[in-house]
């Protein structure tokens, strides 16, 4: 088994639970929410993030900047373009089981469980 893949017992470091518990604030609204679910397919600039996300580009710079001071996405410059990624899979991954544990809460059989592709952001 992989090592980070591994489940923590519950004697994990406090600082870590200090800072698992500042990813999830820093997770807990709904566009950067669709963000990293959208950086989860591939990198993409502001103006794509904003399309897909349905939000100005202005309020997607915003809320990448807090996933970049978070240490979640990663800026790439090409020319006059910015192109943004996750810095690593787990961001994508915690943000893909929170979705199926909220279609868990609405459907008792949930789309990732009937082999359904994801919702639209």
């Amino acid at each position: 088994m992989c090592e980070d893949t591994k489940l923590y017992a519950l004697s994990v470091d406090p600082q870590y639970v200090e800072l698992a518990a500042d990813v999830f604030a820093m997770l807990s609204d709904a566009t950067r929410i669709r963000i990293v679910l959208a950086l989860s397919e591939r990198e993409m600039s502001v103006g794509e993030l904003a399309e897909a996300v349905g939000k100005s580009p202005t309020a997607v710079s915003q809320h990448l900047a807090k996933l970049r001071w978070g240490k979640v996405v990663h800026a790439r410059q090409a020319g006059t373009r910015v192109f943004y990624s996750l810095i690593d899979e787990h961001a994508g991954e915690l943000v893909t089981q929170a979705v199926y544990q909220a279609e868990h809460a609405v459907d008792s059989l949930p789309a990732h469980h009937r082999g359904v592709g994801r919702a639209a952001l």
